[in-house]
């Protein structure tokens, strides 16, 4: 039985079977409202940092490769609207095969060093030892420094008069390589100091993968008799799969995009001997005193399809995964 009690000031106040802060629906209402509205505050920080940093470069680099962009133009606006024939410019230029050779060369063979070495040293500092924590420490330095101090440290290094690989060269009778100056040497000297830079991110990803595996599937395997390659390839290999899998995509979207170390190293060169999709882009863009706008921003579309269907082919492989 419900009843009223009046107070001092007039306000009746509900007695039993009620509650001044209204019904349980009413208030479960407005705790779903104020979660709600708690969700939107922490979305909204990420969701304008997408749209300013992601969604609008996008935009205008897409606009500038349907239009007919000049410094005048693309200073004051107004450029004039050409459809795709920024696109089919560089598909035409004598430049683009080799350059297209040249990222899917360098993509490929720096992907399969730095995952194979990365998996390798995550196997082998799974097993731990005295050091372990040290010497993992020590292999995250190349990821930690900044790209322009790895790009010139190899520069350096491969210097055809004064670099110390050929003077170690030079020890064991071997005479010295032009490696950033030769059409035959430049691409794979890139690749070297890519490779190198990109293990520790392999080791990280793959040694934390290997943690996740219970150390009881390896007891099992003992038992039945196993050596240590059947238990990589049957155990371990296996269940690394998925870490494997989105490990290698990222290598791949980030060393499709990889310019400032060629840049630093080579430029491009000798004779476009290193030329990869995105330098060629930066160079169509920057690097004349007549700049192309759209065709450096459709070749920089060019690497965004390619990224984007490398992520579609990895989702299609996570669903057929999923649906055994």
């Amino acid at each position: 039985m419900n009843q009223t009690t009046q107070t001092p000031t007039g306000l009746s106040v509900r007695g039993l079977g009620g509650s001044a802060s209204g019904p349980p629906r009413a208030r479960a209402r407005r705790r779903l409202h104020s979660e709600q509205w708690a969700a939107w505050a922490f979305l909204t920080p990420v969701t304008v940092y997408l749209l300013a940093f992601f969604a609008y470069p996008l935009y205008r680099n897409l606009d500038l490769s349907l239009r007919d962009y000049t410094v005048r133009s693309f200073v004051s606006g107004g450029a004039e609207f050409i459809g795709l024939a920024n696109h089919r410019k560089v598909l035409g230029d004598p430049a683009f095969a080799p350059a297209l050779t040249h990222t899917v060369v360098f993509t490929l063979v720096s992907l399969a060093f730095q995952f194979a070495i990365g998996l390798a040293l995550a196997v082998f500092f799974a097993k731990s030892f005295r050091l372990s924590a040290i010497l993992r420490a020590l292999f995250l330095v190349p990821w930690l420094l900044p790209l322009i101090v790895s790009a010139s440290t190899w520069s350096w290094m491969l210097n055809s008069d004064s670099g110390v690989v050929n003077a170690a060269l030079r020890l064991v009778g071997i005479a010295p390589v032009h490696w950033l100056t030769s059409p035959q040497w430049s691409l794979l000297s890139v690749i070297l100091a890519n490779v190198w830079i990109g293990i520790p991110f392999n080791l990280v990803v793959l040694y934390n993968g290997l943690q996740s595996i219970p150390a009881q599937l390896y007891e099992a395997a003992q038992i039945d008799g196993a050596n240590g390659w059947q238990q990589f390839w049957r155990v371990t290999f296996p269940l690394l799969r998925p870490v494997s899998a989105i490990t290698l995509l990222l290598g791949l979207v980030y060393t499709l995009k990889v310019f400032d170390l060629i840049w630093i190293m080579t430029r491009g060169g000798p004779s476009d001997s290193s030329t990869t999709l995105a330098t060629w882009s930066y160079r169509l863009s920057f690097g004349n005193l007549l700049p192309e706008f759209g065709p450096g921003a459709a070749v920089g579309n060019l690497l965004i399809v390619m990224a984007l269907a490398a992520g579609l082919i990895y989702i299609r492989a996570q669903k057929r995964q999923y649906q055994r």
